[in-house]
């Protein structure tokens, strides 16, 4: 039986969290991958199933397959998820799918070899086998395999840049796919002549497969042009071998329409719009007004923050664009342009969501009557230990009474610091899942 949802009025910040969970329990594998499992091999073809996957939802995505798959058929393969995102496994399921973990957001040597071990389990595969692809955001790092001329730690250099450039997921994962040996569509032509079927959970804005985990399984429209005019644009430096070959379209990609391909499918067990629309009918239940913004959200974190800010203060002022009480959802992937730390101070730490608070909390200036939580729905924001962070409408009076700045804050990316020293953030722990941000704004 579902909880009852706390009072708004009353326990605005147990409200805000209630809604998260019912985000997060809407992408939950289990929930939503039985309508989408193909029929096992028909047992006299001799077809084996193969399980691959990659990305933070991979292991419970993985457990989910394994809950959900007939017991008498057989089933074998291997995922890669982050490190500590393996779920606890349930009394009594077999374990059949092998899990191991890997670094992100920057890759290691664990997410290496997962990559080489799913390509030596790729070959060999007929026409009578079944391979079931098991993605979700964050397996572009965890499925690192460099293109011809790219070492592991010129890939964590290339990585860390994008990350730290403002760049949008398109475009890091465009880059990433050129600079690949398994991504973009790779891992899909190793499985050739298998029939290959995608379960996705998107991370991405637009829900398009071919950017969630730079589409290992799909066709990919970009270009190796693409790919140089993003590194150009970021001021990313390459190897010069690496360069050449993208100007020379060596490192392409397999294309719509390629054979590699055919017969394929893909399904989408879980999106961002689904999970706000979970918990807009949570809102809903305790019989507050609830409203979608949009799923595809994008842009720095700390301007986002300020637009939402300026949408809160209209409704809270002039009871307009929407009526009060009310909450305002709004999901995507926002981007962090990370500022380097002066000397005389260190890098600060925080991730997305912590930063759309600062921006959001700094632009409200104190407004009555205005909660706010963001968070990531896989529960790590950036690499810290935190899903997000809450805004009330004391935060900058409590935070000029603990000495901080939240100038200061903005100049260092050092969302953790500033949350952390009130209070507020927003502790989960890995969810198992990922549809990217959640954002949820109370407007009393």
């Amino acid at each position: 039986m579902t909880a009852p949802v706390p009072d708004p009025q009353r326990q605005p910040r147990e409200f805000l969290e209630t809604l998260y969970r019912a985000a997060v329990r809407r992408a939950l594998p289990l929930h939503n991958t039985a309508a989408f499992l193909p029929p096992p091999p028909r047992r006299e073809s001799g077809g084996r199933t193969l399980v691959l996957g990659a990305g933070k939802a991979a292991g419970a995505m993985a457990q989910a397959v394994e809950a959900l798959w007939p017991a008498d058929a057989p089933l074998s393969g291997l995922v890669v998820t982050r490190y500590h995102h393996t779920p606890p496994r349930p009394a009594g399921l077999a374990q059949r799918i092998e899990v191991v973990e890997a670094a992100h957001p920057v890759p290691d040597a664990a997410g290496l070899d997962a990559a080489r071990r799913m390509l030596a389990l790729a070959q060999g595969l007929t026409e009578d086998d079944l391979v079931l692809c098991l993605i979700s955001g964050g397996g572009s790092a965890l499925l690192t395999l460099p293109a011809e001329g790219l070492t592991l730690a010129d890939k964590q250099r290339i990585n860390q840049a994008l990350l730290d450039s403002g760049a949008a997921i398109d475009e890091m994962n465009c880059v990433r796919k050129h600079l690949s040996r398994i991504k973009g569509g790779r891992l899909a032509a190793a499985c050739f002549p298998a029939r290959v079927v995608t379960l996705a959970i998107s991370d991405v804005p637009g829900d398009d497969p071919s950017v969630i985990a730079s589409g290992p399984t799909v066709p990919d429209g970009t270009t190796c042009a693409d790919a140089l005019r993003i590194l150009d644009r970021y001021r990313i430096e390459v190897p010069a071998p690496v360069r050449a070959a993208l100007h020379a379209g060596q490192l392409e990609t397999p294309k719509p329409g390629d054979a590699v391909f055919a017969g394929h499918a893909v399904h989408l067990v879980a999106t961002p719009r689904q999970s706000l629309q979970a918990a807009a009918e949570a809102a809903r239940a305790a019989g507050v007004q609830a409203h979608i913004l949009s799923d595809e959200m994008e842009g720095e974190s700390r301007e986002v923050g300020k637009v939402h800010a300026a949408l809160a203060r209209a409704v809270a002022r002039h009871g307009q664009p929407f009526a009060r009480p009310c909450v305002i959802l709004s999901g995507g992937e926002t981007t962090v342009t990370v500022r380097r730390p002066s000397a005389d101070g260190p890098r600060g730490r925080g991730g997305r969501a912590g930063e759309f608070c600062l921006g959001l909390a700094q632009a409200l200036q104190g407004q009555p009557g205005v909660w706010a939580l963001a968070a990531d729905t896989d529960g790590i924001d950036g690499v810290e230990d935190n899903a997000g962070a809450v805004v009330a409408p004391d935060t900058l009076a409590r935070a000029r009474a603990a000495g901080l700045r939240i100038t200061d804050a903005l100049d260092r990316n050092d969302a953790y610091g500033f949350f952390s020293a009130l209070g507020d953030l927003v502790v989960t722990g890995p969810t198992h899942t990922n549809v990217n941000d959640f954002r949820a704004l109370l407007i009393l």
